[in-house]
């Protein structure tokens, strides 16, 4: 896997991904806080909430579940002292389809979280890692 990230200007970066996919990163600065994207570590996180849901879905969808979203809702902390590592992340899936297995559900996130996400498990190196889930019914 390769990528790229240019500085643009001020703290704005631009990276690229080997396949192609470009993203804006930055972080806030000036009087006014602009902020140009998210920053680092904000990509770091949302990259293990992308990283998660994938694999809930995708477990959901090879068990014939009709799975209609998934939401990943992070709230996490940082060490105070540098290395600002993630120290703490919680992680709440909304999951909505018809009829959805509350079971089948439990255990697409305890798999994704505890063996095929690789975002949680670099995460969860540093960080204590948890999760709570709400399922949706979409029938009616």
């Amino acid at each position: 896997m390769k990528a790229r990230v240019k500085w643009v200007e001020e703290r704005t970066f631009v990276g690229e991904s080997g396949s192609g996919h470009k993203v804006v990163l930055g972080t806030a600065f000036g009087p006014e806080g602009k902020t140009p994207g998210p920053s680092p570590m904000e990509l770091v996180l949302l990259g293990t909430g992308g990283c998660s849901a994938y694999d809930v879905v995708h477990i959901l969808e090879k068990g014939r579940e009709a799975v209609e979203d998934c939401v990943v809702e992070l709230d996490a902390d940082r060490a105070e002292k540098e290395p600002r590592v993630f120290t703490r992340i919680h992680m709440r899936f909304i999951v909505k389809g018809r009829a959805l297995s509350r079971d089948k559900v439990k255990r697409a996130i305890d798999l994704s979280i505890e063996k095929y996400c690789s975002a949680t498990a670099m995460m969860a190196k540093t960080a204590t890692i948890t999760h709570d889930f709400e399922v949706i019914d979409t029938t009616a």
